[in-house]
C-alpha cells in the first residue's frame, strides 16, 4: 500500500483528542476510520497443500476435546493457548497475544500523554492478557443489567467517567514475511477503540463483537529487522455504539478477542463468496464462488485478469477420515471451479471475478448429517505460480419457503434450539476451544439441533465447529436497544436516520464475515430493538446480497415485512396455535425464546412440544438461555462463588436474572436439561388402542445407526430386558407393533394383578460419532402397558402384636417392646419423638405444610407475583397452634389421636393473633392411627381460606435425625422433577443420600423434588429409619428431603451460605404448584398445574423400616391386605 497522505495521518490525534469538544465517541456517523472492509476470516495460505492440511487438522475434534474444557483460574492461560493454537500451521499468521502492558484511565482525558509512542516508558505498568475482560482482573467493575443502559440514557452521549484502557505490545515482522502487505487484525474489541503503530495512529472502530483490521505496511519497521514494533491501543468502555449494544449480559471491556498480523503478497484473495444452487431433486449442484482481489492502487484493475489467473478447487474433505494414517488429500478434488467470462450481453460494468462449477451426486448437509467440503482458491501468477490461497469448509443445502414451513433440503426441519451467549464464568467474553465444544457436545448429547447467537456475531471458531458438528444457526447482528423502550424523548435508533449506517455497517459485517458457513440458515437483524426504516434498509441489503438464508427479526411484534419467520418471544401455546391456524398467516411460526430457564424453572415445557408437534405452522424455538451467566469472584475469605448482579459493587443491576441457564457456569447440566433432551428426542414412543409406536423424527437419517433395546418394570423394578430387533426406520416413518406379540409379553404372566408394569424403549448410538461414544442414549420413552390390573385400595395388617401405651400428664407413649416407640404430645397433637430400637429417628412433626421456599418464577411479576400474593395473605409467616386434641380411641393394637390445626400469620413481632376465625387461612383435621405393626395411618383434612391466592403446596412435613440420609424412593427420577415438568422422569425405584438430592441453584429456593412418588424410604447406615406412602385413595406424592429447611432455602442468597439444620426436611405433598417457566416476570403456571383454596383429603402411611425389610415389601403389604 502507498504512504498515507498528510491528510490522514493528521486525522489520527484528532480522533481521541478533545480539544475542539469534538469527540469521535459520540458521534454516530463517525464509526471507524481506516478500516478495511468487512470480509470472511482469512488464512493466508500459500500453497493448495497448506491449506488442504490446515483443515484436515483443524476438523479432527471431537467429544474427547471438551473433556479438557477448563472453568478455574486455568482459564487464562487456555484463552491464551487457544489463541496461539487457532493460527498454528498459517505461516503469514501470526498472533499477538499474551500479557501486554495494560494502563486504566477513569477517562479518555486522563490516558498518559503520548502512551502511544514508542519512547514512552511502561515499566510501571500491570500487564493484562490479550483476549481478555479488563474488570475480570482487577481493574474497574462488571456491570450486570438486562434492559436499563449502565449509563443515563441521553445519545449519543456517554458519561464523562469513561474507564479507558491502554495497552502496548511489541513485535517483530518475520524475515520470511519480507515484499508482503501486513495487516492487524483485532477480532473483536469492546466497546470503541484507536491503535497506533510505532506512534503513527492506524485506525478507529466501534462494534465489540466484530473484527476490526487495518493495513499497517507503511508504519512497521522492515521484515527481520532487530528494531520492535510497538501497538498502542486506547479502548473506551463507553461510546456512542454501546446505545446499539443493550443486550441482557454483563457489560464487560477490553480487547476480548484475538488480535492477529497477517501478511499477504501485493495483490492478494480478500473475500470469496461460496454459493451452490442444488437441482430440484438434489442430484446435481452447480457452484458460483464470487472472488475478491485486492490489489495496490497503481495496479490497474484491467492488468489483474492480464497478469494472474483465479482458480477454484472443492476437495471431498468427508472422505479425509474414511482410514488411518495420512490420505492424500489432493485425489479428493471432486470439483473443479473456473472463471466466468462475462457476457458482452452482461449487465453494464464490473460484477466481480465469478468462477462456475457443477458438482454430480453431492452430499447434503444438514444438522443430522453435517457433511462437509473444502473450498480452495487460488490466485496465481503468468508462471503458473501460486500466489495466494484462501479456504473454508462448505456445505450443500437448500434453505427455502413454503406455506407455513421453513425447508432445509426441501424438509420441514424442526428447530429443538436453544440461545447462546458468549460467557465463561473466570475469563467472560474470551473464548477457549474446549469450551465452546463442550457447550456443543452437551447440546448434541441433549437433542438440541439448533442454536441462535444471542445477541451478536461470535467467535469465528465456533461456526467452524457449528458446521462440523451439525447445528442448525440463527446469525445476529450486535444491535440492541432495548432501554429506548422505556424513554419518553428519544426514538429508538431505528427510527432515526443518523444511526442507519452505524445499524447497516454492523449487518454488513455479520453477513460478510460470515456467509461461507454452512450452519447459518438465517441471518438476524437484531434483538429488541424497536422497529423502523432502518430495519428496512438491513433486511433490503440482506435479501440483495444473500438470497439463499431467511430473515429474522423480533422487534415490532414478530409480524413485520422484515421478517420472513414469526419470532415470538415468550408467546404463550394458546396464542402460538391462534397463529398457526391464520389462513392469512404464511410463514412459519418459530419462537426465538421461550421456557425462561431461571433456576428451577421450565415447567410447561411438555405443553409448547405437544402443540409443536401436532400443529402445522408451528416448527420449535430457542429457549432462553444456554448457561447461567455468573461470573466467579473471590471473597474476603478467599472463597470462590459464582456472582450475579450487584456483587461488584455495579449500579445500576438486574441482580440475578443473569442466571437463566439449562447448565450451571461450568457447564455442569441443571436437571431440566434432561426434560430437555426428552422432549426434544428424535425417537419418540407412543401405545395407543394396544399398539406400540416407535417414529423416527429425523428428517434426513434412518434408524440404522441406533441400536433399541426394552425393559420392563413391574412396580419400579426391572423384570426383564433385551434388545429388540428392528428394521431401519426410514425418516418420518414409524414402526409399528402390537404391545402384546413383543419379546417382552412372556415376562408379563407371573404379574400381580396389583402391579404396575411400564415398557421403556431406549435407543443408543451403535458407533462413536463426533459429538458422543457409542452406547450413548439417544433416547429413552416409557410407556405404561395395559395389562389387566385391578384397582386395589391400601390396607395394612392390623392383627397380632400388641401395643403398649403409657400417659404421662400432656403426653402418650405408645410402641412395641425393644422395636420402636412414639410420643406424642396429647395437648399440642405433636410427634415430639420416635425412636426405633433405641434410635431416635422422628425429631419433630408432623405438621401440615402449605408453604414452599420461592422460586425465582414464584417472584416475578411485581405485585401480581405468587410471592406477593402469598405475602399479602400472610403465608410467608404461617404458625400453626393446635385448636383441639383428643384420643380417640385406645386399644390393644391401635391408638388414635386428632388434632385440629389453625394455620394463622404471626404478627411482625412474631406474636400470634387471637383466635379470630376469620383470620385463619388453613383449618387442617389431621388423624393419626398408631397400629401395634408399628403403622401410623395420617389421614389430612385441609380448608383453606377461600380467599387465598393459588397456594404453593398442600403436604405434609416431618423432621427426621440427619442420620437417615439414605432416601430410596418408588416414583419418578432419578433427578428432580414437579409436577408441570416430569415428562423425562420415568417410574422407577431410585436411591439418593440426602446431598445427592440436593440441585444446587446458585440462588436457591424450592429444589430436590421428585414426582409421582408412591413410596420412600429414609435410613440410616444400619438400615434402621421411616417409611412413607400413599395410603388409602390418594394419588402418588410430591416428595423431597432436604438438610435445608424451607425457611433456611429462602433467606439465602446463594447456595453458598446455605446452613444445615440440625435434621432432615421431608415433605410429603399430596399436591404441589407447578413450576411455571413460560417466562419469569409473569405468575404463569398454567391453570391445571395451580392449587386452589379449595378443602383437600389425603392419606399417608408412616412405618418404621429395619433391615433387611424394603419398602417395596412394606408398600406391596398394603396392596395384598386390602
Amino acid at each position: 500500500m502507498g504512504s498515507s497522505s498528510p491528510s490522514s495521518l493528521a486525522a489520527g490525534p484528532l480522533l481521541l483528542s478533545t480539544q475542539n469538544g469534538y469527540k469521535v465517541w459520540e458521534d454516530p456517523s463517525f464509526i471507524k476510520w481506516r478500516k478495511r472492509e468487512s470480509h470472511v476470516t482469512l488464512q493466508c495460505h500459500d500453497s493448495l497443500e497448506g491449506s488442504l492440511n490446515y483443515w484436515y487438522q483443524r476438523n479432527k475434534v471431537d467429544f474427547l476435546v471438551s473433556q479438557s474444557a477448563v472453568w478455574n483460574d486455568d482459564a487464562v492461560q487456555g484463552s491464551l493457548d487457544c489463541a496461539a493454537f487457532w493460527v498454528k500451521d498459517l505461516p503469514f499468521v501470526k498472533s499477538l497475544s499474551g500479557f501486554w502492558k495494560f494502563f486504566i484511565a477513569d477517562s479518555p482525558y486522563d490516558v498518559p500523554t503520548n502512551f502511544y509512542e514508542t519512547e514512552f516508558q511502561d515499566s510501571e505498568w500491570k500487564t493484562l492478557p490479550v483476549p481478555s475482560n479488563w474488570q475480570l482482573h482487577g481493574f474497574d467493575c462488571p456491570i450486570y443489567t438486562n434492559v436499563v443502559y449502565p449509563f443515563p440514557l441521553d445519545p449519543p452521549y456517554v458519561p464523562k467517567e469513561n474507564p479507558t484502557g491502554c495497552y502496548r505490545v511489541c513485535f517483530h515482522i518475520p524475515k520470511e514475511w519480507e515484499g508482503r502487505r501486513i495487516l492487524l487484525h483485532f477480532e473483536a474489541v469492546d466497546s470503541a477503540f484507536c491503535a497506533w503503530i510505532n506512534g503513527h495512529p492506524i485506525g478507529y472502530s466501534q462494534d465489540s463483537r466484530l473484527p476490526a483490521e487495518f493495513e499497517i505496511t507503511d508504519f512497521c519497521h522492515p521484515c527481520g529487522s532487530d528494531l520492535k514494533n510497538v501497538l498502542a491501543v486506547q479502548v473506551l468502555r463507553w461510546s456512542d455504539g454501546c446505545y446499539l449494544e443493550d443486550q441482557d449480559q454483563w457489560r464487560l471491556s477490553g480487547i476480548h478477542r484475538d488480535v492477529l498480523l497477517m501478511a499477504k503478497p501485493k495483490v492478494f484473495i480478500t473475500d470469496y463468496f461460496f454459493k451452490s444452487n442444488l437441482a430440484e431433486d438434489f442430484s446435481s449442484a452447480e457452484i458460483l464462488v464470487e472472488v475478491k482481489i485486492d490489489n495496490l492502487r497503481e495496479t490497474s484493475k484491467d492488468s489483474i485478469l492480464k497478469d494472474y489467473t483465479i482458480e477454484a478447487a472443492l476437495f471431498d474433505s468427508g472422505s479425509w477420515y474414511a482410514s488411518d494414517g495420512n490420505p492424500d488429500l489432493l485425489s479428493s478434488n471432486v470439483a473443479d471451479i473456473k472463471l466466468q467470462v462475462q457476457p458482452s450481453s452482461a449487465l453494464l460494468g464490473f460484477h466481480g471475478y465469478v468462477l462456475s462449477g457443477k458438482l454430480p451426486s453431492p452430499k447434503l448437509w444438514s444438522a443430522e448429517q453435517p457433511y462437509l467440503y473444502t473450498l480452495v482458491v487460488v490466485l496465481k501468477d503468468q508462471s503458473g505460480h501460486v500466489v495466494d490461497c484462501e479456504s473454508c469448509p462448505v456445505g450443500f443445502r437448500k434453505v427455502s419457503k413454503a406455506h407455513k414451513q421453513l425447508l432445509v433440503n426441501g424438509h420441514a426441519v424442526v428447530i429443538r434450539g436453544v440461545n447462546r451467549h458468549e460467557h465463561h464464568p473466570q475469563v467472560g467474553k474470551a473464548n477457549i476451544e474446549a469450551c465452546m465444544i463442550k457447550d456443543l457436545v452437551l447440546m448434541k448429547q441433549n437433542n438440541i439441533n439448533a442454536v441462535r447467537n444471542s445477541h451478536y456475531p461470535q467467535h469465528p471458531r465456533w461456526y467452524q465447529l457449528c458446521d462440523l458438528f451439525g447445528m442448525y444457526m440463527i446469525d445476529e447482528a450486535n444491535i440492541e436497544t432495548h432501554d429506548f423502550d422505556n424513554s419518553k424523548y428519544f426514538k429508538h435508533p431505528t427510527l432515526e436516520p443518523i444511526w442507519a449506517s452505524a445499524m447497516l455497517d454492523r449487518v454488513i459485517g455479520m453477513v460478510e464475515r460470515d456467509k461461507n458457513h454452512t450452519c447459518i440458515i438465517s441471518w438476524s437483524l437484531g434483538n429488541e430493538s424497536g422497529f423502523g426504516q432502518n430495519h428496512f434498509a438491513l433486511a433490503g441489503w440482506i435479501r440483495g446480497r444473500d438470497s439463499s438464508r431467511v430473515i429474522h427479526y423480533e422487534g415490532g411484534g414478530s409480524r413485520t415485512p422484515c421478517t420472513d419467520i414469526v419470532c415470538p418471544m415468550y408467546m404463550r401455546v394458546w396464542d402460538m396455535v391462534k397463529i398457526a391456524n391464520d389462513p392469512t398467516e404464511t410463514r412459519p411460526l418459530i419462537l426465538c425464546e421461550y421456557s425462561h430457564a431461571m433456576g428451577n424453572s421450565n415447567g410447561n415445557l411438555h405443553v409448547y412440544w405437544e402443540a409443536i408437534d401436532n400443529t402445522f405452522g408451528l416448527q420449535g424455538g430457542f429457549i432462553w438461555d444456554w448457561v447461567d451467566q455468573a461470573l466467579l469472584k473471590v471473597y474476603a475469605d478467599g472463597t470462590k462463588h459464582w456472582a450475579y448482579g450487584g456483587e461488584f459493587g455495579d449500579v445500576p443491576n438486574d441482580l440475578n436474572f443473569c442466571l437463566n441457564g439449562l447448565t450451571f457456569p461450568d457447564r455442569t447440566p441443571h436437571p431440566v436439561l434432561h426434560e430437555v433432551k426428552y422432549l426434544y428426542q428424535p425417537i419418540k414412543v407412543t401405545l395407543s388402542e394396544g399398539k406400540l409406536e416407535i417414529k423416527n423424527a429425523h428428517f434426513f437419517q434412518t434408524t440404522e445407526g441406533l441400536e433399541f433395546s426394552w425393559y420392563i418394570s413391574v412396580d419400579g423394578y426391572i423384570a426383564g430386558s433385551g434388545i429388540l430387533s428392528l428394521s431401519p426406520i426410514k425418516p418420518q416413518n414409524i414402526y409399528v407393533i402390537d404391545w402384546q406379540s413383543g419379546p417382552w409379553y412372556s415376562l408379563l404372566a407371573s404379574s400381580s394383578s396389583s402391579s404396575e408394569v411400564f415398557l421403556s424403549i431406549t435407543a443408543k448410538l451403535l458407533h462413536s460419532t463426533r459429538w458422543a461414544e457409542a452406547g450413548h442414549v439417544v433416547s429413552s420413552a416409557q410407556v405404561q402397558l395395559p395389562v389387566r390390573r385391578n384397582i386395589v385400595s391400601h390396607a395394612i395388617n392390623i392383627s397380632g402384636d400388641t401395643l403398649v401405651s403409657e400417659t404421662h400428664g400432656d403426653t402418650i407413649k405408645v410402641g412395641r417392646r425393644d422395636a420402636w416407640d412414639i410420643t406424642l404430645n396429647t395437648k399440642t397433637g405433636l410427634v415430639e419423638s420416635w425412636k426405633i430400637k433405641g434410635v431416635h429417628v422422628v425429631k419433630r412433626g408432623i405438621l401440615p405444610c402449605f408453604w414452599r421456599a420461592p422460586t425465582d418464577n414464584d417472584k416475578g411479576g411485581e405485585a401480581a407475583s405468587y410471592l406477593s400474593r402469598w405475602k399479602a395473605a400472610g403465608m410467608d409467616s404461617l404458625h400453626f397452634i393446635t385448636e383441639s386434641c383428643s384420643v380417640q380411641n385406645t386399644s390393644g393394637n391401635m391408638v388414635k389421636l386428632s388434632v385440629v390445626f389453625l394455620g394463622v400469620t404471626k404478627s411482625e413481632d412474631g406474636s400470634l393473633p387471637n383466635q379470630d376465625k376469620s383470620k385463619v387461612l388453613f383449618t387442617t383435621e389431621m388423624t393419626y392411627a398408631i397400629y401395634a405393626s408399628g403403622d401410623v395411618i395420617v389421614e389430612c383434612n385441609v380448608k383453606p381460606n377461600p380467599d387465598l391466592p393459588p397456594l404453593p403446596r398442600v403436604g405434609i412435613e416431618l423432621n427426621v435425625d440427619k442420620s437417615l440420609d439414605q432416601v430410596t424412593w418408588y416414583g419418578r427420577g432419578p433427578f428432580e422433577c414437579y409436577p408441570d415438568r416430569k415428562a423425562a422422569a420415568q417410574l422407577a425405584v431410585y436411591e439418593h443420600s440426602v446431598s445427592e438430592l440436593h440441585v444446587p441453584y446458585i440462588v436457591p429456593g424450592e429444589c430436590s423434588g421428585r414426582a409421582d412418588v408412591r413410596w420412600a424410604t429414609f435410613r440410616n447406615k444400619d438400615g434402621l429409619g421411616i417409611y412413607a406412602s400413599i395410603y388409602a385413595s390418594s394419588p402418588p406424592m410430591q416428595m423431597s428431603a432436604s438438610y435445608y429447611s424451607t425457611s433456611e432455602l429462602d433467606r439465602a442468597a446463594h447456595n453458598e451460605e446455605l446452613i444445615e439444620g440440625d435434621s432432615i426436611e421431608i415433605h410429603l405433598d399430596h399436591k404441589h404448584m407447578g413450576l411455571g417457566g413460560d417466562d419469569s416476570w409473569s405468575p404463569c403456571v398454567h391453570d391445571q398445574y395451580l392449587l386452589p383454596p379449595v378443602p383437600y383429603s389425603f392419606s399417608v402411611r408412616l412405618c418404621s423400616v429395619t433391615p433387611p425389610t424394603s419398602g417395596y415389601d412394606i408398600y406391596k403389604s398394603q396392596l395384598q391386605n386390602s
